[in-house]
């Protein structure tokens, strides 16, 4: 009789110990879980922290605000087989600064000179259209930025704005 108290004692011990043991595994486990995830906030805190830091850097240095460069109205003939088609527009330049506006302003001649070749070029037909006039636009940046001698660098223009645009 002695045997049998023996063997409740041992099986009672081992179901405490396959308890304890399941007990010990689910609280490593939490634990890793609790430390991956403090681990995970803390880099996402310091990578938010180094994109706001560098946010910052990027948005106190202000981009150059472009310059704009008005020029006097322009009034060519205009290619047509019905007879005869004027046209008389009035534009503005946009360049990267004021530094590109002088030097402009100091070859208008040239500027005026291309650009008048390129208008009296041009069909009436084809100007009547959305697509024509943006054509034009991206022909008249070109003329633009082409150089003022044989070795100079492009002029820096970005951009045509039509002021006025008229078609008889």
């Amino acid at each position: 009789m002695s045997k049998a108290p023996e063997k409740a004692a041992t099986s009672a011990d081992g179901a405490t110990a396959g308890k304890s043991k399941k007990k010990l595994i689910i609280m490593i486990a939490a634990a890793v879980l609790v430390l991956a995830g403090i681990g995970g906030g803390a880099a996402m805190f310091l990578s938010k922290k180094n994109h706001s830091d560098k946010d910052k850097e990027q948005k106190s240095e202000p981009a150059k605000a472009p310059s704009f460069l008005p020029l006097e109205s322009f009034t060519v003939n205009l290619q047509s087989d019905t007879g005869d088609k004027y046209l008389q527009v009035a534009m503005t330049l946009q360049v990267q600064d004021d530094e590109q506006v002088n030097l402009i302003k100091a070859n208008m001649p040239q500027i005026r000179s291309r650009l008048l070749m390129l208008l009296s070029s041009k069909d009436a037909t084809e100007l009547l259209s959305a697509e024509g006039k943006e054509r034009l636009i991206e022909e008249i940046i070109d003329q633009a930025k082409l150089p003022f001698t044989p070795k100079g660098d492009a002029q820096k223009v970005s951009g045509v704005f039509f002021t006025s645009f008229i078609i008889q």
